[in-house]
């Protein structure tokens, strides 16, 4: 019977206002309950939400009384008239219909209107912080057709209403404020009035820190032991260019979630950094082996070298030749006056026979051969062992510059996540 009376003459094309000249009130209340996704590189931010509206409806009142006190019914929405409002910046390949759920209908003509809706919209992602990056992501809601002096959108709240918010895995909800705004377009003289919800999210970084930042760090520390392995090994350069492999998968699988924009990820500057620092100490540790490799047709080492990298910076870093405070010794053992000066002389008596003293004259020019030979070729090594020396004390310099860049390098990014 109520329903008879009530949708006999009734018209859901028009919009349900005695005086056509006053604005139907439109209350708008968003209820977020999941963030399902953010693709970051298409920048579109995935949303489950609850719609509730509510509006007075002037020709859809009744007198419960006449009615046995019956004071709401539930209708399907498409019977009455539904206000047209949409998502503005919505990012769905398919326009969408709302869903056709039911109303309910007081007897004062108040509708209120409530449907779930999984929503698609545009969201400008910054990654210059990526991962300890904060993020703002707007959900505008308004008529598609009316303007505001024929419907105005009203807050039913400040914010969007975060009870049924169930929580995502890799974002944290820090806040839904609602504003109101009216704009004028180029297109038409009259207001439009929108709603705007901000969605701020903080990105929960303990997956990129345990995933990529830590093995980042780690894999940095080794590109400065590369000068403390010896040249002998044959695997310095070898250690260089495998961190800097490693560091390039990394980068790449940073790289392959990132909208491809101007600014670069915080993450990403940190790889590239590192990058650049091991490429330059793999340049370095060639430099350096080409210095440990000097042989005995080097020139001398300038003097200037001899005093800074041999006597000074050798004791900073405490390198020491094995052996090295005994070859004053070994030179005094091995130093042959003693053949020299007696070379001539001959103490066997004279009426000995004089084949005895040939003999020893014999043997004492050839020691002293042999002596002098080994002091030549002593020099000549010594030149050797003194430039392998420089290459190692600039082996523990360049170690020690390198491992504070990457101490540094890594305290700058942990200051930046704070």
């Amino acid at each position: 019977m109520l329903f008879r009376d009530l949708f006999e003459e009734y018209s859901n094309a028009l919009r349900p206002v005695e005086d056509t000249d006053r604005a139907l009130n439109v209350t708008l209340q968003i209820t977020l309950s999941q963030i399902k996704d953010i693709d970051e590189r298409n920048q579109i931010l995935t949303a489950y939400l609850w719609i509730r509206q509510s509006w007075y409806d002037a020709y859809l009142t009744w007198n419960k009384d006449d009615y046995d006190g019956l004071d709401s019914i539930r209708i399907p929405s498409n019977m009455v008239w539904r206000p047209d409002i949409v998502l503005y910046n919505k990012a769905d390949d398919e326009f969408s219909e709302p869903a056709n759920t039911n109303v309910v209908l007081r007897y004062d003509g108040k509708i209120t209107w409530d449907s779930p809706a999984i929503t698609k919209s545009s969201c400008v992602v910054d990654v210059s912080y990526f991962p300890f990056d904060k993020q703002q992501c707007n959900l505008t809601f308004g008529s598609w057709t009316y303007n505001g002096n024929q419907v105005d959108i009203i807050n039913a709240m400040d914010t969007g209403d975060l009870s049924d918010f169930v929580e995502n895995v890799e974002w944290e909800m820090q806040g839904m404020p609602a504003v109101k705004n009216v704009i004028t377009y180029g297109c038409c003289s009259e207001p439009y009035p929108d709603i705007t919800f901000t969605l701020i999210l903080k990105r929960r970084s303990s997956f990129y820190i345990f995933n990529l930042l830590i093995p980042c760090v780690m894999i940095s520390f080794l590109a400065p032991l590369g000068f403390y392995l010896p040249a002998d090994s044959g695997e310095k350069v070898s250690l260089g260019v495998t961190v800097l492999l490693a560091l390039t998968v990394f980068q790449l699988m940073v790289a392959e979630s990132m909208p491809p924009s101007e600014s670069v990820p915080l993450i990403g500057k940190y790889y590239i950094a590192t990058m650049t620092m091991v490429t330059a100490s793999t340049a370095l540790t060639i430099i350096i082996m080409n210095i440990h490799l000097c042989g005995a047709e080097a020139k001398p080492i300038p003097h200037w070298a001899r005093v800074v990298i041999l006597d000074y910076m050798s004791k900073i870093f405490f390198v020491y030749d094995v052996g090295e405070n005994c070859t004053s010794s070994q030179e005094e053992n091995l130093n042959g006056q003693g053949a020299g000066d007696k070379a001539g002389q001959c103490n066997i008596p004279h009426h000995l026979y004089c084949h005895h003293c040939i003999h020893y004259r014999l043997l004492a020019s050839n020691i002293e051969y042999i002596t002098n030979w080994y002091r030549e070729q002593k020099s000549i090594s010594l030149k050797g062992i003194e430039w392998k020396k420089v290459a190692k004390v600039m082996d523990r310099f360049f170690m020690w510059v390198f491992f504070t860049m990457v101490f540094f390098m890594s305290i700058l990014i942990i200051a930046k996540a704070v």
